[in-house]
């Protein structure tokens, strides 16, 4: 069964004031994934700190403890986990509930593939309409045996007549869902698995795999691994989340007198792209203490007040910064001049149509915002000191749309109301307390 809906809430948000402090947002969600993915599958105890207590990666939690791994917590970020191994995973009694999580459920999908048991993958009314073809095509070439309904949620994952064989295969679109899946897939597979991204993705998976003592080669944009691999247990701190500090780093930028830094925030090479896209923007950037944390680069984010200016977004970054730009485009309508986005196709198929979405939500606030294809173009009115009117905003129940729209009071004229917000907890469960800590006027209120 689907999982339970959330009752309706919305977000208040006063207009004006800036951004100071220091804040430690929640932990990244996509180590949080994988590590409690390949924590299970190690011979071992792994232990996890800094984990997001967010609905997304709790459902991942839960789904490894209903295929057999003894998994405590989280208590205060800690969860402890008694790996099974790679042939250690047992069909789970039920069908399992990956609630919002897209990635959870593309991730699953790649290891199910290879486990001698059939499995069922459901998950939220938003989950049931994301597309799980770009997983599933290239697993059937390994042999994965798999159903969907028109491509979408749920998910049957079959045991594959004769296991899994290896594939060299080149991807169409930059995904790191996907090829995470792949390379999950890969350990159970005969032969090597080759796996080739036509643009630069996250990568979290072949480091923590290599931290795991599997042997994964990474040759520019291919990675490679041997099936048939084991996992020895080890511990991983997990940094905060670059996505989540993404919205602190907009509303710092676009509020005069602002100067706010976010402490302990990966900085991984493939997850830096808002920094790069700002910083072209004119944003006030800095990074201190860079220092590195279980094999991933660690930094504390100062960021101040800034004139920022309208830019081409360069395609090559927009992999990069994939979940970023709802809050990118805040920036842009506070932005000097014309922001052009390209290539950001991907936004289309998230938990909500995010092209679509923000340019609704930027239009009703005043904004000049175009959105296209594959992207958007915004007029930025940065000559106005409040370049927004105060609005009620609907977040189509997608947690970034959100927490992107609260930011935009910051320059508002009155006071912004953002409707169906209970899905922030998917990622950022403590994301009012923090905001209000930081400066933000934000309340949560039942809906009307």
């Amino acid at each position: 069964m689907n999982a339970p809906t959330h009752p309706p809430r919305s977000f208040r948000v006063e207009p004006g004031g800036r951004l100071s402090g220091r804040l430690r947002v929640p932990g990244d969600k996509s180590i949080s994934h994988r590590s409690v993915i390949l924590g299970a599958l190690a011979d071992g105890v792994t232990r996890v700190t800094g984990f997001l207590e967010g609905a997304d990666a709790l459902s991942t939690r839960d789904a490894l403890r209903a295929l057999g791994a003894h998994i405590e917590g989280p208590d205060h970020g800690v969860l402890r986990i008694q790996g099974v191994g790679v042939d250690g995973l047992r069909a789970a009694p039920g069908a399992i509930d990956c609630g919002n999580a897209g990635t959870a459920m593309r991730l699953l999908i790649g290891l199910l593939s290879g486990q001698p048991f059939a499995s069922v993958l459901v998950g939220d009314e938003s989950l049931t309409r994301r597309p799980m073809r770009r997983v599933v095509d290239p697993l059937a070439l390994m042999g994965a045996r798999i159903e969907t309904r028109d491509g979408c949620p749920p998910v049957h994952v079959f045991a594959a007549p004769g296991g899994l064989r290896a594939i060299r295969y080149e991807m169409a679109i930059a995904s790191a869902q996907v090829k995470s899946a792949l390379l999950l897939a890969g350990l159970y597979a005969a032969g090597t698995t080759e796996v080739r991204e036509p643009a630069p993705t996250r990568d979290h998976t072949e480091r923590m795999l290599g931290g795991f003592g599997v042997r994964i080669a990474r040759d520019g944009p291919w990675a490679r691994l041997d099936g048939g691999q084991r996992l020895r247990a080890t511990d991983i701190d997990v940094p905060g989340d670059i996505s989540s500090a993404a919205f602190f780093l907009v509303g710092a930028s676009i509020a005069e007198g602002s100067d706010l830094t976010l402490e302990h925030v990966g900085v991984n090479p493939t997850r830096t792209g808002v920094l790069d896209i700002l910083r072209a923007m004119g944003a006030d950037i800095t990074l201190e203490r860079e220092r590195e944390v279980g094999g991933e680069p660690v930094a504390d984010l100062r960021v101040r007040g800034a004139r920022l200016r309208g830019i081409e977004v360069p395609p090559e970054w927009v992999p990069l910064a994939i979940d970023e730009f709802p809050a990118i485009f805040v920036a842009a309508a506070c932005a000097h001049g014309r922001t052009v986005v390209t290539g950001a196709e991907e936004l289309r198929v998230k938990e909500s149509d995010r092209i679509a979405a923000m340019a609704e939500g930027l239009c009703a606030l005043g904004a000049d915002a175009r959105a296209t294809a594959d992207g958007m173009v915004i007029e930025g009115r940065g000559d106005e000191h409040t370049p927004f009117r105060g609005a009620r905003l609907a977040s189509r129940g997608d947690h970034r749309i959100a927490m992107a729209l609260s930011l935009a009071a910051l320059r508002c004229t009155g006071e912004i109301t953002v409707d169906d917000t209970a899905n922030v907890a998917t990622s950022f469960p403590d994301f009012v307390a923090l905001a209000r800590r930081s400066g933000l006027g934000v309340s949560e209120i039942g809906s009307a």
